[in-house]
């Protein structure tokens, strides 16, 4: 049997799907600056977009709604004096967004509530553009090429610019707080899930973990070692990150990294994905436990399912459009009903956006909650203060998805602590043996109970279908019924024994045969031999046949019992009288009354016999009851081992 094993997942039929032609964002002025940047960035109701604009930097805001080809002139928000290099939406306000440009500047937007991209013109229906920022953050001397907020605590910002540092900002004050030097130009950054530290990947090849408040390294080393921009995102509530880059050959690599242990490199080594020359752009959903990566340079969409510090392929989404951009909305902006777990959004050829939904194919039209835990809600966990005065969250405040697909008010819940992977490994290995272990238990208990189950159904079944067969059986193979069997035959034996021997000793002829003397035999000889010995012949036949017919058959020698009132015979003597009885009119007297002294002399030993099997047919009638108890008490407990068993399978 050929072919590849196919991994065990929800996920694995994952598949991307591009909107219609008509649902995309065309006739767009993307920029075409060269930085590393992620040149669009999305939050689910508007659309950043780097714009090619003369004059100054400018980018523009997008509505989700407004598709479609944009007229040739549109509003932009206008501010920098150089190129706009970057741009991220509060995660706490839809309508707030900054910007960071080449000129070192970071700029704070309020997007108006009445804004179109298409159509927001002033009193003389000109196009108009938005010019006056909320709030100016200046402290970097240099270019600033990305910006991000704090996932938990509202109005903190962190930006990383060519001047080697990386800033936390808060924007109340409008002060940077907290300032994390480096050695060379930092290309990215990614805070944690609650915030509290900071991963950040330098143009001198190291990978650092911050402590921020505290603006310390709290673990470094070597990471890709190409020369080209290499890219860090967190893996969700976990003390595991995941960088991209490349190697000395231009390969381009993933690696998974333990925050704790970053000096003993990647785990398991980095991931080789391709020789491609475009930078991998990772997004990583915590939710679904999926990493995308989006190469600048081509159209494939690469993802992978993240699991105990291995990234599992599952499939790629391929297109023959290049993007350069690459971005993905909330969570909580996907489209439940049509099971979508990530909606995203990529440039092409710098003129167009076309949106990009992953979906996993159910045919149910139910809410699938096993695809959808809870995922950040809008509300912020702390505030400016709470998060610089040292106070921690476990992560954003969550709300539940299956609100979103009932359309009812979310209810909003605490995130739960981080997961420590290593910790988690053990438990899940020793959970694994403690089930297997118990699977075994269970299993042996199970076909324990199955052969004692099959058993008494077998002997119950047997004895409700066949009672006849099974008493048959029983009696066959019960040694209780042999040895009465046994008995009643001793017994009717001793029985015949002892009635011949008593009719023998009644009718005195016993006592003949034991005083035989030579000295009887000459005077009896002359007179008995010549008629006895014709007739003897036929009396000595049966007693050869004694063992193959009842011994009652033996019975002539007591025939003499009716010629007890003769008194002749009485008188004689003792050995005179034998051989009277076998004189020719004896004899004949005899042989006529053998019928009937056998039956008379049978008559005891037949009702005896019927006596014993009377009392046998009892003994056998008790034990039947017995047996039709017992079956009836083995079908009870047949039922309260199956409900037993129930039980453990359900377990």
């Amino acid at each position: 049997m050929s072919g590849k094993f196919v991994r065990a997942s929800k996920y694995r039929h994952v598949f991307g799907q591009a909107a219609k032609k008509e649902l995309c964002y065309e006739n767009l002025k993307i920029t075409k600056n060269a930085w590393d940047s992620n040149i669009i960035n999305t939050n689910g109701k508007y659309i950043s977009v780097n714009w090619d604009a003369s004059g100054g930097g400018a980018f523009a805001i997008i509505p989700i709604t407004e598709v479609g080809k944009a007229p040739d002139t549109v509003s932009l928000f206008r501010g920098h004096k150089g190129p706009v290099l970057d741009t991220a939406f509060n995660p706490f306000n839809q309508q707030q967004v900054v910007s960071c440009s080449d000129d070192g500047k970071i700029l704070l937007w309020d997007i108006p509530e009445d804004y179109s991209f298409h159509k927001y013109l002033n009193e003389n229906d000109e196009v108009k553009d938005i010019i006056e920022p909320t709030k100016v953050l200046s402290g970097h001397t240099r270019k600033v090429g990305h910006v991000g907020f704090h996932p938990c605590a509202e109005n903190i910002l962190a930006s990383c610019s060519m001047d080697y540092s990386v800033k936390i900002w808060n924007l109340e004050s409008g002060e940077a707080v907290h300032t994390l030097q480096h050695k060379d130009l930092v290309t990215s950054f990614a805070f944690n899930y609650n915030g509290s530290l900071l991963a950040t990947t330098s143009r001198d090849k190291k990978l650092r973990i911050w402590d921020i408040r505290a603006g310390k390294v709290i673990s470094e080393g070597p990471a890709h070692s190409g020369a080209k921009p290499s890219r860090v995102v967190w893996l969700g509530n976990t003390d595991r990150i995941i960088t991209t880059g490349f190697s000395r050959i231009s390969d381009r690599q993933v690696g998974v990294w333990d925050i704790n242990n970053i000096d003993k490199g990647p785990i398991d080594g980095f991931m080789v994905i391709d020789a491609s020359s475009g930078v991998l752009i990772p997004i990583f959903d915590e939710s679904n436990s999926i990493l995308y990566l989006a190469g600048k340079g081509d159209g494939n969409i690469r993802y992978y399912e993240y699991e105990n510090d291995v990234l599992h392929e599952l499939s790629q989404y391929s297109s023959t459009d290049p993007q350069r951009g690459f971005a993905a909305a909330p969570k909580s902006t996907v489209n439940v009903k049509e099971n979508e777990i990530l909606k995203s959004f990529k440039t092409v050829n710098d003129h167009s956006i076309e949106p990009v939904s992953f979906i996993v194919p159910r045919r149910s039209e139910l809410f699938q909650d096993d695809i959808y835990p809870d995922a950040p809600s809008s509300k912020p966990a702390l505030t400016a203060e709470d998060w610089l005065s040292g106070k921690d969250s476990n992560g954003p405040l969550l709300l539940k998805m299956g609100a979103i697909y009932e359309g009812t008010q979310p209810d909003i819940r605490e995130s739960e602590p981080a997961v420590i992977v290593d910790e988690a490994k053990a438990k899940e290995a020793s959970s694994k043996e403690e089930s297997i272990k118990e699977k075994q238990k269970t299993k042996e208990r199970v076909e324990q109970k199955e052969k004692e189950i099959t058993r008494d159904v077998t002997e119950s079944s047997s004895a409700k279908e066949s009672p006849k067969a099974t008493v048959d059986d029983l009696l066959k193979t019960s040694t209780k019924v042999d040895t009465m069997l046994n008995k009643v035959n001793d017994e009717s034996d001793d029985e015949d024994s002892k009635r011949i021997s008593q009719a023998s000793k009644d009718d005195d002829w016993e006592k003949v045969e034991k005083p035989e003397t030579p000295k009887v035999e000459p005077k009896v000889e002359p007179k008995v031999e010549p008629k006895v010995e014709p007739k003897a012949e036929p009396k000595v036949e049966p007693k050869k046949e004694e063992p193959k017919v009842e011994p009652k058959k033996e019975e002539p020698k007591p025939e003499p019992k009716k010629e007890e009132p003769k008194p002749a015979i009485k008188e004689e003597s003792k050995i005179e009288s034998k051989p009277d009885t076998l004189s020719a009119p004896a004899a004949k007297e005899a042989s006529p009354n053998t019928s009937n002294s056998t039956k008379t002399a049978g008559a005891p030993t037949l009702k005896a016999t019927v006596e014993k099997l009377a009392s046998l047919v009892e003994n056998l009638e008790s034990q039947v009851t017995k047996l039709t108890d017992a079956g009836l008490a083995k079908d009870e407990r047949l039922k309260v081992l199956e409900n037993k068993i129930d039980e453990l399978l359900k377990k």
